[in-house]
């Protein structure tokens, strides 16, 4: 039977994710709760295994994008309170018997999930209040205050516990003024909600790039996200990558001048050029832009260029003068090369590379 690391596997390392939360935890104030996100499988790391090291590490709260994906941590043991950012209103009833907790970003939502409430009898049920305060996206605009607070007011089925909202710019030092500007105008409109509530619910606007950046404004509650897998705001600041994407060769052929490499034939071969090929493609999140010499990863100590186009399962490796065989392990990222400097080939962040990582490569906690 083949083993997970006997072909290709996300390495997920239990000692650098400890340590992040750890960096993280030491820029917070003891009360302050620590939430953090473990949305589009955790970025990529696999939600389960990822929700499961946070729940043991002493997380206050979880958070995902969508209520499926909450639905799969209560399936998998997973008891801390976790925050659905959109929730929609075609689960609400899963949401409810699996208590999970909805951010309501419009009046619509409250009203649909209010109603799903009284017909279960049900009050106080928890929620989280999404403002806008720049992000433009989803969430109560500082106008519809009044209306909102008149209708909480009415309904005992719902208990505010947290209001929030989300930071757009907090890792750019050349729109300070903007962050400060949505963080002044969260706490009026926090507190106006409060005022009208009669209670102050839990307050938090900082993302990872604000916890480094603002740690002023931590508030009751941060959430962290990328930082936690180990990609900082902070310029200079090392934090150690979490998850390391690694294969292993298939194969190893000696080709001559004239002979082309994959689709499009678009590799070309010189005299004496070797090639690997490794099992992962751009169905495996490695982009086709990577393709072609403009990435090159880690096989024995030694960076190898990909040679010709990313297949959908497979790419090749110019390995000319580097010792390769069958079975030998390939890093397309983690310490070398990291997912910045992938990113940064790409024209684009580490998020988008580390939540294309699909659910058929293995998962594997390393201890």
């Amino acid at each position: 039977m083949m083993r997970p690391d006997d072909f290709s596997r996300l390495e997920l390392n239990l000692k650098a994710t400890l340590e992040n939360y750890k960096y993280f935890r030491s820029l917070l104030e003891p009360q302050t709760k620590l939430l953090v996100l473990v949305k589009a499988n955790a970025y990529g790391h696999g939600a389960v295994e990822f929700g499961a090291m946070m729940q043991r590490a002493g997380a206050d709260y979880l958070a995902v994008a969508y209520p499926v994906e909450g639905l799969e941590l209560r399936r998998n043991g997973i008891s801390l309170p976790v925050i659905v950012l959109t929730a929609g209103t075609d689960f609400y009833p899963e949401i409810i018997e699996t208590r999970l907790e909805p951010s309501i970003p419009n009046l619509y939502s409250l009203r649909a999930f209010a109603a799903q409430l009284r017909e279960l009898g049900l009050k106080d049920y928890p929620i989280h209040i999404k403002l806008d305060t720049g992000m433009h996206r989803l969430g109560f605009m500082t106008g519809e205050l009044p209306e909102l607070i008149d209708y909480l007011n009415a309904t005992p089925e719902v208990k505010v516990k947290s209001v929030f909202s989300h930071l757009c710019v907090a890792e750019d030092p050349s729109q300070d003024a903007f962050t400060l500007e949505q963080i002044a105008l969260f706490q009026q409109n926090a507190q106006t909600l409060a005022d009208g509530l009669g209670y102050m619910p839990m307050r938090h606007i900082l993302n990872s790039a604000g916890i480094e950046r603002f740690p002023q404004y931590q508030m009751d509650m941060v959430r962290l996200g990328i930082g936690i897998y180990g990609v900082s705001a902070v310029p200079g600041k090392k934090l150690t990558p979490v998850a390391s994407l690694k294969c292993k060769v298939l194969q190893v052929k000696e080709l001559g001048p004239g002979d082309t490499v994959g689709y499009g034939r678009w590799g070309r071969a010189r005299e004496g050029t070797v090639i690997a090929t490794i099992p992962v493609g751009y169905a495996d999140g490695i982009d086709r832009h990577l393709g072609r010499g403009a990435a090159s990863f880690s096989l024995n100590g030694q960076r190898v260029p990909t040679i010709g186009n990313i297949c959908m399962d497979m790419c090749m490796l110019d390995v000319t003068g580097v010792p390769a065989a069958v079975g030998d392990t390939v890093t397309v990222f983690g310490e070398d090369p990291t997912v910045e400097e992938l990113a940064s080939i790409l024209g684009t962040i580490p998020y988008e590379i580390l939540s294309s990582v699909p659910r058929r490569i293995e998962r594997m906690v390393i201890r």
